[in-house]
């Protein structure tokens, strides 16, 4: 699978999964369906009751269809109802929460990626880039990730016995299973709402329960990802034994 890695202001390094192109044209038929749905009942339910005025109705709609990517994005950090049930976001590559700027020149370049080149030109870039960035996403500074992981969360955190592995930290033998699911969902949490601070406290809670010195080179997102890796590796050789 496909990752973005993105750097923080803070000096956190945080690995996402890229939302693949499959997700975002489903997201997308998510949003198309619901304004469908919208416009053929509440046109049937009104134009009983408006008339001839029932067209200032489709007007409205058509002003909120046009309208409707800048809106959720910019208001529910980035995504639409048709992500947020495909559980993908637009993220900001510099680590933080995008900003309406960067939203809007998402939503500007979607004539030059959908609407003049019928689609061909978002789909190919999307698909051709690395980090699945159409142009609008380019321009931007965007990219659209996933807010889970694909796979679950013991598949994540108990991962297979690995012989080739070191540990860096022996002490993790001193947490529990309940300690590495929180650490996971700390992690998480962080992805799905950008709050550094949720991943400050966790892994100053860790160090100072286990007693360990953060080494210099290594930052408070990269020292849980750690804690993860070597609990992960330390319960698989003793489940081996």
């Amino acid at each position: 699978m496909e990752t973005i890695t993105v750097h923080t202001t803070q000096n956190i390094d945080i690995d996402y999964e890229v939302g693949g192109l499959g997700e975002r044209i489903l997201a997308y038929l998510i949003d198309a369906g619901f304004f469908a749905a919208l416009m053929i009942i509440g046109g049937i339910a009104l134009s009983s009751v408006l008339g001839q005025s029932v067209k200032y109705f489709f007007i409205a709609i058509g002003l909120l269809l046009l309208f409707y990517d800048l809106l959720c994005e910019t208001f529910f950090n980035g995504q639409t109802a048709g992500k947020y049930v495909m559980k993908i976001k637009v993220i900001s590559l510099d680590g933080n929460r995008a900003k309406f700027s960067q939203y809007l020149l998402r939503w500007l370049f979607r004539m030059v990626d959908f609407s003049l080149s019928w689609w061909v030109c978002g789909v190919l870039t999307i698909a051709l880039t690395d980090k699945g960035q159409r142009v609008g996403d380019l321009v931007a500074g965007t990219a659209v990730v996933r807010t889970v992981p694909r796979t679950k969360r013991d598949k994540v955190v108990f991962n297979h016995f690995d012989d080739t592995y070191t540990v860096v930290f022996t002490q993790v033998s001193q947490l529990s299973d309940s300690d590495i699911g929180l650490i996971h969902e700390v992690i998480q949490t962080y992805l799905k709402t950008g709050n550094t601070q949720v991943v400050y406290h966790m892994a100053d809670k860790i160090r100072r329960h286990l007693q360990i010195s953060l080494p210099p080179e290594m930052n408070s997102m990269q020292f849980l990802q750690t804690i993860l890796k070597d609990y992960s590796h330390v319960t698989a050789q003793a489940d081996a034994l």
